[in-house]
């Protein structure tokens, strides 16, 4: 289904609108983003864990790499969702579409290109004799990201998300309360790492939604009845020429 749809993007479907395009695309690349993210964990997780994680990277460095570019494929799929989803968002709630943007597009983004920096670092510092205590600091780094830092742009702009989602009905509300439920959890994961506890588990009610979501909107698309809120003072002004004309 995902293939055949993006291939219908990709050479034009006729009659497919804008906002369809787009409802498709933001699916299509929230898939990619997080295969390429859970395949970059897979691959690396092997390697880079234990004490004896620099030799390991110096005997398979290939394996780092090739988690290093995962992680910079999933940045960049994810990094345009919002971007794909802005010409349709800002239609109905501005401010939320740019947080979204700044958020999931820019800031987190950041951290995936910091992480795999990191791990090519790593291979580097693996082939160096003395490079014990700067490969100890690159791994502290990547670590503190993962378990907590990138969590808060995560958070942030998939609240903002699901807010503007919920608020404009561009998909049912149970899909976006879901979303709002699932992001709340969250960062308990992140929070919990802070004191030693493990709550990864918290992390899973989001992570399945994404996915219900980007194949909702591969098949079904943004709701073409959701209408655009009015700005502020034009509901006004008819009412206001209404009275003037009844007087």
């Amino acid at each position: 289904m995902v293939t055949s749809r993006a291939v219908a993007v990709a050479t034009g479907e006729p009659g497919m609108s804008a906002d369809r395009k787009a409802a498709i695309w933001v699916g299509v690349l929230y898939i990619i983003g997080t295969v390429a993210l859970v395949l970059s964990l897979v691959v690396t997780d092997a390697v880079l864990t234990g004490p004896a994680y620099l030799a390991q990277v110096a005997a398979q460095p290939n394996q780092v790499a090739i988690g290093a570019l995962l992680v910079l494929l999933a940045g960049f799929a994810l990094a345009m969702v919002p971007v794909v989803f802005w010409p349709v968002g800002k239609r109905y709630n501005e401010t939320l579409a740019m947080g979204y943007v700044v958020f999931r597009g820019a800031i987190e983004t950041v951290f995936y290109i910091v992480t795999a920096l990191g791990w090519l670092l790593l291979i580097t510092l693996s082939t160096e004799p003395d490079a014990a205590p700067l490969a100890g600091f690159v791994r502290t780094v990547e670590t503190v990201i993962w378990d907590q830092l990138l969590a808060i742009p995560f958070v942030l702009g998939a609240l903002m998300f699901y807010v503007l989602l919920y608020q404009s009905r561009l998909v049912p509300r149970w899909l976006s309360t879901w979303g709002l439920v699932g992001a709340a959890l969250y960062i308990l994961a992140p929070l919990g790492s802070m004191f030693e506890l493990s709550l990864g588990l918290f992390m899973a009610p989001l992570a399945v939604q994404e996915m219900v979501m980007a194949v909702w909107l591969i098949a079904k698309g943004f709701n073409p009845s959701a209408s655009p809120a009015e700005p502020a003072g034009r509901t006004s002004m008819p009412r206001a020429a209404a009275s003037g004309s009844a007087a």
